[in-house]
């Protein structure tokens, strides 16, 4: 018999095609997906208020009689007025709704109804109910009661979603419990039938929180046991054995710098995994200029040396052009052969670098996703270094691993982000972190400014790259709209070209072909292009030695997270550095942020701050990991539960492996779906 729940949506009365085609854009399916669509939040009409005690401002439940019938008032063209009275034991209120015919009919006098909708004053001071949510008296179902809010796009209306949610909670009838009730015991979690009523329609506020803290843990706990199964088989993978990881030290000697400590035991860590038999999954994080290409570097040298193939994927063929220089550098009078291999580059020019990886010629091999084409051989590809993972993505990740026998497996990402969140985002790989810059590295001074110091910070970019220094201006916006006053890059550029005409002020923006971004970015590098005006996709970028000044528009629009990257695209040269942000928001928050901002350049710092003052939302886009969106966790406010979820995941693995027991399941069906459907059990 099938399950109710993997029934599709349209098997529900009041389900057709059209309304199915509006649930699906919201990616509802079956009724599963309808019940685990939770609430935004609940509106609180279980207190039925008196007309006497109502005052302007609240959003109140009233029930009420009719005491006139509704009245039609067509102000002007496209504006008509419907109003009537109505009335309790304790007075009257008039009852307005504008360019709403059917309510004419709905409302006869004597009628009892139940209302819900916000109270005003008119310009006689007289309370009126503004388009409110009306239902008969005794037949109310979204009145008097806790009634959920849904997120919503489109032409779905909370009434058609609060319905149908209903009808499928009422069709369901008593579902199959997921979790092991001696894992809710011991974590005191409620039963899944209680919870879905109460996350949806709670009884109360504390209903509905017991049935949220049952989701946040049952969401964790599913997507714990999936990461914890994917590290398993990552950390039972036979790897390729460096048997000589000392050869490492002839090239760290020749450096002209001495590697940070941080560094050394990122280092010291990479050779251990890379020399124990096992394949190597392991992520560096580290701030900008924290020293992550040169320990990468240092790994490929032992690949190279130890007889194999190494491999550098960057997210951009700027990027990737930079890698190879850096690369260049520090093989000097090595023998090893780096080689270039990018989308633009010509048919002549790639069949050569196929050619070279395939037999082995190349022992570096750099370049953009151009490198996991079908296309591409490599001769003995044994370590692989991914540049800025949120850019890749698994699947991409999982290509590149696949073009050799269970490569060592090494992400960078300049992107420092919370322990909670790093737990969830890369559960399946083991974390080093660079927390410490290079010695002599000088902090960029930030400042947060108003609309009244622009002449001064004009003068400021002025004086500046006069003086042979250059400058990034970043804005959020590509072009002017109607609806929205915050800086745009290209009126913007063309404002400062108008300003500055003694300097060359280039564009770039996302919009652009890469070729064209290349061609810009690369006059930035060399030194034409003195001032660039850009949109965030400058954020991960080449090393501008020569820029010491970012100014950041509308900066109260970005995360605090995003900011600091922008930031770390200034101050890698000897001279003080500058990081000026235009704030414009008034409120507690862009205050604490900006001034998070002015008094820190740990990432790590203002990457809590972040998820502390923002929430997790698009923190750092999750999907581009191939992990699901959080439906109903929040990473900052549920650590607690984060916890828990781990602990439960740890002593079910611990019992049953590979979810084979019954009781199991419904874990493991969830556990299936959680990479993209990308079944990664056993």
């Amino acid at each position: 018999m099938e399950d109710y729940r993997f029934k599709r949506i349209d098997c529900l009365a009041g389900v057709g095609e059209a309304r199915s085609a509006l649930f699906e854009k919201k990616g509802i399916k079956t009724i599963e997906d309808l019940l685990y669509f939770f609430p935004r939040t609940h509106e609180d009409r279980s207190e039925i208020k008196k007309i006497s005690d109502c005052a302007a401002g609240e959003t109140v439940c009233i029930c009420i009689t009719v005491f006139s019938p509704v009245r039609e008032n067509r102000i002007r063209k496209g504006m008509t007025v419907y109003n009537m009275t109505a009335c309790d034991d304790s007075g009257a209120i008039s009852v307005v709704w504008y360019n709403n015919r059917f309510v004419k009919n709905q409302f006869m006098t004597g009628d009892k109804f139940t209302l819900y909708g916000k109270i005003t004053a008119n310009n006689r001071g007289k309370l009126e109910m503004i388009n409110p949510i009306h239902e008969k008296a005794g037949k109310e179902r979204f009145t008097g009661k806790i009634v959920p809010i849904y997120p919503l796009t489109g032409s779905l209306t909370q009434k058609v979603v609060q319905g149908t949610m209903e009808l499928a909670l009422k069709e369901a009838g008593r579902l199959n419990e997921y979790i092991p009730d001696e894992i809710r015991e011991k974590f005191n979690i409620a039963e899944l039938n209680y919870a879905m009523k109460n996350i949806h329609f709670p009884d109360d506020f504390k209903s509905y929180s017991i049935a949220r803290q049952r989701f946040v843990f049952e969401e964790l706990l599913v997507l714990q046991l999936a990461l914890l199964n994917r590290k398993h088989e990552n950390s039972h993978a036979d790897g390729i054995v460096f048997e000589n990881t000392e050869c490492v030290r002839e090239l760290i000697e020749s450096l002209p710098f001495s590697l940070t400590g941080a560094q050394k035991r990122t280092l010291k860590e990479i050779l251990s995994d890379c020399s124990g038999g096992l394949q190597m999954n392991r992520l560096v994080q580290g701030d900008v200029g924290s020293g992550k290409t040169a320990v990468a570097a240092v790994a490929i040298y032992a690949a190279v040396k130890n007889g194999h193939q190494a491999a550098m994927m960057a997210p951009t063929e700027i990027l990737a052009s930079q890698h190879l220089e850096t690369l260049n550098d520090f093989f000097r009078g090595t023998g090893i052969n780096v080689v270039l291999l990018t989308g633009s580059m010509k048919a002549k020019e790639k069949r050569l670098a196929y050619d070279m990886i395939a037999t082995g010629v190349a022992d570096v091999i750099v370049g953009t996703h151009a490198i996991i084409q079908e296309q591409v051989t490599f001769f003995d590809l044994a370590f692989v270094v991914a540049d800025e993972q949120h850019r890749f993505g698994v699947e991409q990740r999982a290509k590149l691993a696949a073009k050799g026998h269970n490569p060592h497996m090494l992400i960078m990402s300049a992107t420092p982000i919370p322990r909670t969140l790093a737990l969830i985002l890369y559960g399946d790989l083991d974390i080093s972190i660079i927390d410490e810059l290079p010695p002599g590295r000088k902090t960029v001074k930030t400042y947060a400014v108003g609309e009244n110091m622009r002449k001064r910070i004009f003068a400021f970019i002025e004086k500046n790259v006069s003086a042979g220094t250059q400058a990034y201006i970043v804005c959020p916006l590509i072009e002017e709209t109607e609806k929205s006053d915050l800086q745009n890059a290209e009126d913007l550029a063309n404002r400062l070209q108008a300003i500055f005409p003694q300097f060359f002020v280039g564009l770039m923006h996302g919009k652009m072909k890469p070729k064209i971004k290349d061609e810009i970015m690369n006059g930035f590098a060399a030194g034409e292009i003195q001032i660039l005006v850009s949109t965030t996709v400058i954020e991960v970028g080449v090393n501008v030695p020569n820029a010491n000044l970012m100014i950041i528009e509308n900066a109260e629009r970005f995360g605090l997270s995003q900011l600091h990257q922008l930031r770390g695209r200034v101050g890698r040269g000897g001279d003080q550095a500058y990081c000026i942000l235009f704030a414009h928001g008034k409120n507690e928050v862009t205050k604490k942020r900006m001034e998070t901002m002015c008094m820190s350049n740990d990432g790590f710092y203002i990457s809590e701050q972040d998820l502390k003052l923002r929430g997790p939302g698009d923190f750092f886009g999750t999907r581009q990991h191939g992990l699901p969106e959080m439906k109903i966790a929040n990473l900052f406010e549920d650590a607690d539960i984060l916890k828990q979820s781990q602990d439960a995941a740890a002593l079910i693995i611990k019992e049953d492996r590979n979810l084979t027991l019954e009781k199991h399941r419904g874990l493991k069906r969830r556990c299936d779906k959680i990479f993209d459907n990308e079944v990664i059990m056993n």
